[in-house]
């Protein structure tokens, strides 16, 4: 186990349930991430939650204490953005169910926004979470999917973590309903498990995979993503998964030749735990 901490030289940090839970900090972050930067051990930061533009995530994480820049962080609106410029480059308008926020990320990057009308037509269709979602939207995203628009979706992720006594419905949950309306499915799902971010960290800082650790608290997004990019997978059990589900995916694992998901390769109790053995492996 020390060896492969040892290794260790860059932490790709899930957010939402790994650094935070909703808007409360978690106690340890501020502590973890200066203490990670003082081992010369460097960290950004990916999400799959697309409601808020890089702009407005830099502004919550200054306003909890975490200073970082545009380098540190990689959303699933960055990734998308960056996947219809390749694959549809003359794509301009876009049908988007998501936040204002995110909206405004893609209209920063040059798109246009197409209004809940038969008549606008889009070149793309993108489905996000949205917690601003009406029942007419979705509607109208469902039927742009019957009609073969090109179909992208931010993320898979069933559900938003929440410290709340509610289920916030996600964009994988979404994309069932789509689904089951119309039959269609999106032409790609970005975002964690898709290493596709994993990727652009280590070719940034000129990384091996066994150098880099996804961190996070799914092991359907965050460890499922550090299998499919060959990197380290650490789960971390203060947000969405519990130890009786890595303890089923374990036994799933050892019963299959291919099971739907791989366990994680540590499993700690939050990030300071981790940061603790990190540092340990560092001094002897």
């Amino acid at each position: 186990m020390n060896d492969k901490l040892r290794k260790i030289r860059h932490l790709a940090l899930d957010m939402d349930g790994t650094i935070y839970l909703g808007k409360n900090l978690f106690p340890f972050s501020l502590d973890f991430l200066r203490k990670m930067q003082e081992a010369g051990i460097g960290y950004s930061f990916l999400t799959n939650n697309p409601t808020r533009s890089v702009a407005d995530y830099l502004r919550k994480l200054d306003g909890m204490g975490i200073h970082a820049t545009e380098d540190n962080m990689y959303t699933t609106s960055i990734a998308a953005i960056d996947y219809i410029r390749k694959q549809w480059p003359e794509a301009r308008r876009l049908y988007l169910l998501g936040t204002p926020s995110m909206v405004s990320q893609f209209e920063e990057a040059g798109f246009e926004t197409c209004c809940d009308s038969a008549e606008d037509v889009p070149d793309v269709l993108v489905v996000a979470f949205d917690p601003t979602l009406t029942y007419d939207r979705l509607c109208r995203a469902a039927w742009w999917a019957s009609q073969d628009i090109p179909y992208v979706a931010t993320n898979p992720d069933r559900v938003c973590p929440t410290d709340l006594p509610t289920v916030l419905v996600d964009c994988g949950s979404l994309q069932k309903c789509i689904e089951h309306a119309t039959g269609r499915r999106p032409d790609i799902v970005l975002g964690k498990p898709d290493p596709t971010m994993l990727y652009g960290i280590m070719d940034k800082h000129g990384l091996r995979p066994d150098e880099i650790a996804m961190v996070g608290d799914r092991i359907y997004t965050d460890t499922a993503m550090a299998h499919n990019a060959g990197a380290v997978g650490v789960l971390v059990l203060s947000g969405e998964t519990t130890m009786e589900t890595v303890e089923k995916v374990r036994a799933d694992a050892a019963a299959s030749d291919a099971p739907e998901f791989f366990p994680p390769d540590f499993v700690f109790r939050d990030i300071a735990e981790l940061g603790q053995l990190l540092l340990e492996t560092r001094e002897s």
